[in-house]
């Protein structure tokens, strides 16, 4: 039994209940080309090209209200919204302004000629948030980039976890809750055709998973959930044989995972190179890199590097005040050009056209395994690759399994155990009580434990460092456990 997918105006958004046609709406995506027949590019003339990906949220919190315990859960952007005479919260309207403004600039670009071309990330806590604060020209600016005929070429969506979790500090099984939560929220707010068009994935802090065990459940559920490709940061992969970070970081590469049991999971991956700078992409950097790249050789044909970064869309002055005129500066020198803007989908198409596909592209694998397969027989099982994993710490302090990210000055593990404790008894909780006894998702007690959940588990509550963060998870956390305990 499922309900018609569409966003409800009441306090918990469209995450569960309609499974069966958000799964049949994703099913078989290599079947269904997106953007080859629509696309304007020649892909044989061209020399290179570049993507640029936004990266955009705002948490969910218990802060609509004086008492912490009983505080509405609210968006970050409207408690912003509503104390702007506070820290840097004057920034709440233009934020509001920066959440829209591509549903402007695609239209605006497309009308005068040009190709432009970006892909979108916005977390599903984020979308929510807009539509509880009731936003709903955001919502429909972007709603018409995304489904209008005439600018959808223009615009690829990325799939992401529903809340901002990351992927190697969050329960596996969890994970997997919010990357289907993104695509049913998503299907409700832009259509189930829409949904059928997610092919990417974009993980939160980009954050990879490096224990195998992980990695492989990481992989193996985008690839259940119908992604074709997920992107990574250059320093969070290394080449299986010698390690090292890949020499050919603009071509595509094929992630493969392979778990203690001797399992392997693959996706092909799109390398983000440098670190985590928002001018990269407020300035157009991967642009200027690329006309300075030509043709390379691919499995013995000639195909166009592709330069490739993400940065969130709304942080930073730069981002807030130059991106606007350097993006359409940008979007007008491009078009028609040997060194055009193209959306990683739409690459890898034009790729596949020319006789190209997965199994021709280099092998990477999460950062510091090639230690672990050194000494590891394929397998082995878990218990064998946890001694074997405890023995290169105490051989190298730079050794961890904490994962990747856009730095390597970020844990999301140590020192957090006071959120990790009760967020561990909740995701417990929740498939004891709720997912190990069937419980049908489109009940609303289903829904509300989900919720609540997912928002425990959003990165901002183990990024800041202890304090009111930490406080806003631990209580969310109490709130999901509370619900799990009383409603089964």
């Amino acid at each position: 039994m499922t309900f018609p997918l569409a966003e409800p105006a009441g306090e918990l958004p469209d995450i569960c209940g309609s499974e069966a046609s958000v799964e049949a709406a994703i099913a078989n995506p290599a079947a269904r080309p997106v953007f080859l027949d629509r696309s304007r590019v020649d892909f044989g003339r061209i020399r290179s090209a570049a993507a640029i990906a936004l990266h955009m949220h705002q948490p969910l919190i218990p802060a609509g209200g004086g008492d912490l315990r009983t505080a509405a859960i609210i968006s970050n952007l409207q408690h912003m919204m509503e104390n702007q005479h506070t820290g840097d919260n004057h920034n709440a309207p233009v934020f509001h302004w920066c959440y829209k403004r591509m549903g402007e600039f695609i239209p605006e670009l497309v009308h005068a000629g040009r190709e432009p071309r970006v892909m979108l990330e916005y977390s599903g806590t984020l979308l929510h948030g807009l539509v509880r604060m009731g936003l709903h020209d955001v919502i429909d600016a972007l709603k018409n980039i995304t489904c209008h005929p005439d600018y959808r070429r223009c615009v690829e969506w990325l799939g992401m976890p529903w809340g901002h979790a990351v992927a190697p500090s969050t329960p596996v099984q969890d994970f997997r809750l919010h990357v289907r939560a993104f695509q049913h929220h998503f299907a409700a707010l832009f259509g189930l055709e829409a949904v059928g068009r997610l092919r990417g994935f974009s993980p939160s802090e980009m954050a990879l998973p490096n224990h195998p065990d992980v990695a492989y459940a990481f992989v193996k559920t985008l690839r259940d959930c119908g992604y074709r490709w997920v992107l990574v940061q250059e320093h969070t992969v290394e080449q299986p044989d010698r390690g090292g970070t890949p020499p050919r970081p603009h071509l595509p590469h094929r992630l493969v995972c392979r778990n203690s049991e001797g399992e392997a999971a693959e996706i092909i991956a799109i390398i983000k190179t440098q670190g985590s700078d928002t001018k990269l992409v407020a300035q157009m950097q991967p642009y200027y890199e690329a006309r300075g790249l030509s043709r390379l050789e691919l499995a013995g044909k000639s195909v166009p590097p592709l330069v490739t970064q993400i940065a969130d869309g709304e942080n930073g002055g730069v981002m807030m005040n130059e991106f606007p005129p350097k993006y359409k500066e940008v979007v007008h020198q491009s078009s028609h050009s040997d060194t055009p803007l193209l959306n990683v989908t739409e690459y890898l198409e034009h790729l596949e056209s020319i006789g190209l596909t997965a199994r021709d592209f280099p092998v990477i694998q999460p950062i510091f395994q090639k230690h672990i397969w050194d000494r590891l027989p394929a397998g082995s099982g878990p218990e064998k690759l946890a001694q074997i994993i405890e023995q290169l710490k105490k051989e190298d302090g730079r050794f961890h399994m904490e994962g990747g990210s856009w730095t390597n000055n970020i844990s999301w593990v140590r020192g957090y155990g006071n959120v990790l404790g009760p967020l561990e008894e909740a995701s417990a909780g929740f498939h004891e009580k709720v997912l190990k006894h069937g419980a049908p998702t489109h009940e609303p007690r289903y829904r509300r434990a989900l919720f609540h959940l997912l928002c425990a588990e959003t990165s901002c509550y183990r990024y800041w460092g202890q304090g009111l963060w930490t406080d806003y998870g631990r209580e969310i956390c109490r709130r999901a456990q509370a619900i799990i305990d009383h409603d089964y």
